[in-house]
């Protein structure tokens, strides 16, 4: 399985779904498959079939009897339909499809007792990595998608995702935004993770005006563990989420605005709003006091703080407007009602 993984990631390295695929014969491998119908332009090469079509050149034989399969994902009922009547011996798979997988999630071709041959299964076999490894390909492709949907505005920069790919203990799905009326078609960044299905309370997590959500990195699990959801957006400026390149695009009021069309659109409820160095909190709760439950005081740092990741978002001078707008005093305090 792991000689399959390393032809999955070929595969995702140029640009098909990451899966690939081993036959193996009296312990020896006699051939290997990788996706590839986009290059090859057949809906069949599946990496299965690939391998499976190796192997039988290199057997000379269409019969593939005493050999092995192992692939990354659960075969499709046309790689099943093909192991089956090449009379493998074994199929062993990674991940798990529940969409169109043919040997167990969606229903399962090997347990057919009409056919006249019966192969060995076997699955989960290093799901984590294989799982991952797909999982990493798709967020990559919803991504590229969400930033062509979310043109940049020429009065605004977007940091690099490059700057956010080695940090630590931020695991989390990106969400964007910005078809909010207050954004003007600014992109917003936001993470939101629920612990259950039916989380008691929501924690609406603001970070500090030098900060982003990373802040939150290590109260999160806490609070998803405990089944909660957590709600934590990156204000326009800062993490994430667009820079408008002037310091006058900045004010309280605006940023406020933007956060209370973010909560209605969420529809956030019994909310707990943690961080109070910004009024805007504040002002959320009093004009929605439906929706909170209580205030909570910002939390401090913690004690292992990585001032390079804070410093992430904001690869030049550029897009420091934020920081620069609320780096006085005033900007920042509780009650400040900045226009």
């Amino acid at each position: 399985m792991q000689l399959a993984l390393v032809q999955a990631r070929e595969a995702g390295a140029a640009g098909e779904v990451p899966v690939g695929a081993v036959v193996v014969k009296d312990g020896m491998v006699l051939a290997t498959g990788r996706n590839a119908p986009i290059a090859a332009q057949d809906p069949t090469a599946h990496a299965e079939i690939v391998a499976l079509r190796a192997a039988a050149k290199a057997l000379g034989n269409y019969r593939l009897d005493g050999c092995e399969l192992f692939v990354t994902l659960e075969p499709c009922a046309m790689c099943a339909g093909a192991m089956l009547h090449g009379r493998l011996s074994r199929v062993v798979f990674g991940a798990r499809d529940p969409k169109t997988g043919a040997a167990g999630s969606v229903l399962n071709l090997f347990e057919q007792a009409q056919l006249n041959h019966q192969t060995t299964l076997a699955g989960g076999v290093l799901e984590p990595d294989c799982s991952a490894l797909l999982q990493t390909f798709f967020q990559g492709k919803r991504e590229a998608v969400r930033v062509q949907a979310s043109p940049l505005r020429e009065d605004a920069l977007r940091t690099p995702e490059a700057r956010f790919a080695s940090l630590a203990d931020y695991p989390w799905a990106a969400h964007y935004i910005s078809d909010l009326p207050a954004l003007a078609g600014l992109r917003l960044h936001y993470l939101d993770e629920a612990g259950s299905a039916a989380p008691t309370l929501t924690w609406l997590c603001l970070h500090d005006r030098a900060m982003w959500s990373y802040q939150y990195r290590l109260l999160m699990p806490q609070w998803l563990g405990r089944g909660d959801r957590v709600v934590a957006p990156d204000l326009i400026g800062f993490g994430k989420s667009d820079k408008p390149k002037k310091e006058s695009a900045h004010s309280l009021r605006w940023h406020r605005q933007v956060l209370a069309e973010l909560v209605e659109r969420l529809d956030l409820q019994h909310v707990v709003l943690v961080g109070s160095e910004w009024s805007i909190g504040f002002d959320l709760a009093t004009a929605a006091p439906q929706r909170f439950e209580a205030v909570q005081p910002v939390m401090s740092e913690p004690e292992d703080a990585d001032a390079a990741a804070y410093l992430a978002p904001f690869p030049d001078n550029g897009h420091r407007a934020a920081l620069r707008a609320f780096s006085r005093p005033e900007a920042g305090a509780v009650g400040y009602s900045g226009e």
